[in-house]
């Protein structure tokens, strides 16, 4: 079962609020947000998860460097002893209520390949692993921490009330909270609750795969065999998930047509911020998808031949996923059609409307409910299913290999 302990973390030391300093997942940050976070901070985390070449020296070593120059200036420092960090995010749902996920990091060991133990929820697109072993092999860091949900019931319950050793509120408002967890009962209870059930990897199913990768490089290597984990209860009140829509590209003209073969298709309304959002707040109708244009909204409504290929090609705990009935039904009919992913159905539709994308199915969230089921029966769902909100920041800790 998995393996989870505490660590020496790594911390800011000279404010309790990092606000400046944390940074998104490095795989979230587009060009302008990474300058405006270089901007923020000369110790911004950007700088060290998505490191630019300094010659003589390229960005991984630059990396290294300064993460190192930052150590002994004092700007980081290691905790005294190890610990397990509880994790809060308080934040607005996509409902406008306020929402709380709590969790806690440690280090989790790296399972062999046949344990079963860590459990991948999505398939993942190709994508070149390289950078991020390169920037592992030069830091021998953990600089942000994968996501996995924990099975084992009674994990929130377990987490510690107690005042937060570090903050940050970022750019949409949410409140991110750090609390050392050092207490030896506090820590065996967690590290026993978290062995009690496989673990799904939410979030960082790279940064997993790279993890793993290193650590078959250098067998022995305690600290290369463990990854910084936020692990948290696979629990309806702790989750706030959206939707992955699919942006398509270079489609052929004749779209509306090739999807007619598959579904019949209902103009909803126009391609209008409004409308848009009245649509996705709809209730869903069985064996529909929302598909946008520059001519506008339609309804996709599968026809009896497309909904009895999904029965028979969908395992019973993938049927009523948008993101496989998608991959089964619609995706065949789109040709050399390219797709590119996106949440928030408004910027997508908006994305159409201006000629960023020729057109967008528009797809409702998996659920938690789903989302057990799926990870329960060893079943992968599709790539780009989930959007877990909000993000855990890096930099509220960091986990180096050798301490």
């Amino acid at each position: 079962m998995p393996d989870f302990l505490p660590f020496r973390g790594t911390r800011y030391r000279d404010a309790s609020d990092l606000s400046s300093v944390v940074a998104p997942p490095y795989d979230v940050i587009d060009e302008e947000e990474r300058a405006a976070l270089e901007a923020a901070d000369p110790h911004n985390a950007v700088r060290l998860i998505l490191p630019r070449p300094a010659p003589p020296d390229d960005a991984y070593t630059h990396a290294a460097s300064d993460l190192a120059a930052w150590l002994a200036e004092g700007v980081l420092g290691a905790d005294p002893a190890p610990a397990c960090y509880g994790y809060e995010m308080r934040f607005a749902g996509a409902d406008g209520a306020p929402h709380v996920t709590r969790g806690v990091l440690g280090a989790l060991a790296l399972p062999h390949p046949d344990d079963g133990d860590v459990l991948a929820h999505e398939r993942t697109l190709p994508k070149a692993r390289t950078d991020r072993l390169a920037l592992l092999r030069a830091t021998r860091a953990n600089l942000d921490p994968i996501w996995c949900l924990s099975l084992a019931p009674g994990l929130t319950e377990l987490l510690p009330a107690g005042p937060p050793a570090a903050t940050a509120t970022d750019a949409a408002g949410t409140a991110h909270a750090l609390t050392p967890i050092t207490d030896a009962g506090d820590l065996d209870a967690l590290r026993a609750r978290v062995a009690g059930a496989p673990l799904v990897i939410a979030d960082g199913h790279h940064r997993f795969e790279t993890a793993c990768t290193y650590s078959g490089e250098r067998p022995g290597d305690d600290g290369a065999a463990r990854i910084l984990t936020l692990v948290v209860e696979l629990d309806e009140a702790m989750l706030d998930v959206r939707a992955i829509h699919r942006l398509l590209h270079q489609a052929p003209a004749d779209l509306r047509d090739r999807l007619a073969a598959v579904a019949t298709v209902e103009a909803v309304g126009p391609n209008r911020e409004a409308n848009v959002q009245r649509l996705m707040g709809e209730a869903p109708i069985d064996d529909t998808l929302l598909f946008v244009d520059r001519d506008g909204c339609a309804r996709l409504t599968l026809t009896k031949a497309a909904t009895r290929q999904l029965d028979e090609q969908l395992p019973t705990e993938l049927r009523h996923v948008d993101a496989a009935r998608f991959d089964v039904a619609l995706r065949p009919q789109l040709g050399e059609t390219e797709l590119s992913y996106r949440d928030d159905a408004v910027t997508v539709a908006a994305l159409v409307a201006k000629g960023a994308a020729d057109a967008a199915v528009l797809l409702r969230p998996g659920t938690v409910a789903q989302i057990r089921a799926a990870a329960e029966a060893r079943i992968r769902m599709p790539e780009k299913t989930t959007f877990f909100w909000p993000k855990p920041r890096t930099g509220m800790v960091f986990r180096r290999l050798d301490d």
